[in-house]
């Protein structure tokens, strides 16, 4: 390892970010492609998920052009916080294999890009869907941005293992934007699809954490794994697993999902705690098998939701 990289690597054990750039700019020209990456896609398709489901699930009619800009602005700001992330984490993202190939660190996009790019997109975002859609929806994506960027990125993310448990607030409240843009409200229903969302993340990062717990180490993000040890996070992941099945069921007892969901939700749950537990006992590759298929689950659960709506209405 270098010099450079070397003091990079303390600068972030003690939780302090790097004010040098992690790579040489010269002569590199950033393409399309590059800020395309900035914008996290792989997350921004969850985000657009999660919101077109609260958006679909929400009571009320919405004009199809406006349930399109919202869906849309929506993703933009979720791209907007991604690129703010990527700029702002630069510095331990270059000493992380799993992160060392992003634009920032790679030296495809300078960091003054990358930053002006995430903030022109998130006032763009925000403004635009206050005065196209409405002003509640638009306060909580201006909220999902700030809680992303500035709780979790810069507060959080270096200094406390909550870290995931606090900040997995941001990836919660896109299905509570999506209800707002319909209702122009925030009720009991969207908050418990949030709370799906933000009791499934601890478990969901946790067991990836478990299986790059090195890599966090390397960096000084202290993760579950690194600051309390690995039967510890084990026994987080079950806690917040036995929490999030029901509260994944919760929409069908609450009244405003019917059985196709009660019962989608509830086979999904089974084998999510089936794996919480197999993590829990230590079994070899069950973190992996968790990480992986709590993506599935998290798809499925609103999938069966946004199908039980579909239904419902042709049914209606």
């Amino acid at each position: 390892m270098s010099d450079s990289a070397t003091s990079l690597e303390q600068t972030a054990q003690v939780g302090v970010r790097s004010t040098a750039s992690p790579v040489s700019f010269a002569g590199q020209t950033a393409d399309a492609a590059d800020f395309i990456a900035l914008l996290k896609p792989r997350v921004m398709s969850l985000v657009i998920f999660t919101a077109f489901v609260g958006l679909l699930a929400a009571p009320g009619t919405m004009h199809p052009v406006l349930a399109l800009a919202a869906i849309i602005l929506i993703a933009v700001g979720a791209g907007a916080s991604g690129a703010l992330n990527m700029w702002y984490d630069a510095d331990i993202d270059a000493v992380m294999a799993r992160t060392a190939n992003r634009p920032v660190p790679a030296g495809k996009v300078t960091p003054g890009d990358a930053l002006g790019f995430g903030l022109t997109l998130s006032v763009a975002s925000v403004v635009l869907l206050g005065l196209i859609v409405n002003v509640t929806s638009a306060a909580l994506l201006a909220l999902t941005i700030f809680f992303y960027v500035v709780v979790y990125t810069m507060w959080l993310k270096r200094r406390t293992p909550q870290n995931i448990v606090i900040g997995g607030a941001a990836g919660a409240f896109p299905p509570m934007i999506g209800w707002a843009a319909v209702t122009d409200s925030v009720t009991i229903e969207s908050i418990v699809l949030f709370g799906i969302i933000f009791l499934w993340t601890p478990p969901h990062f946790w067991a990836l954490s478990l299986y790059l717990k090195k890599d966090y180490e390397k960096v000084g993000v202290p993760m579950l794994p690194v600051v309390a040890g690995v039967a510890e996070t084990r026994r987080q992941i079950i806690l917040y697993s036995i929490l999030v099945v029901p509260c994944g069921v919760a929409p069908y007892f609450m009244g405003f999902a019917g059985m196709l969901y009660g019962i989608v939700a509830s086979l999904l749950g089974a084998v999510f705690l089936s794996l919480a537990v197999q993590v829990w006992r230590g079994v070899v590759g069950s973190d992996r098998k968790l990480f992986w298929f709590s993506i599935i689950y998290l798809f499925g659960v609103f999938a069966a939701l946004a199908g039980d709506r579909i239904v419902g209405g042709l049914v209606a």
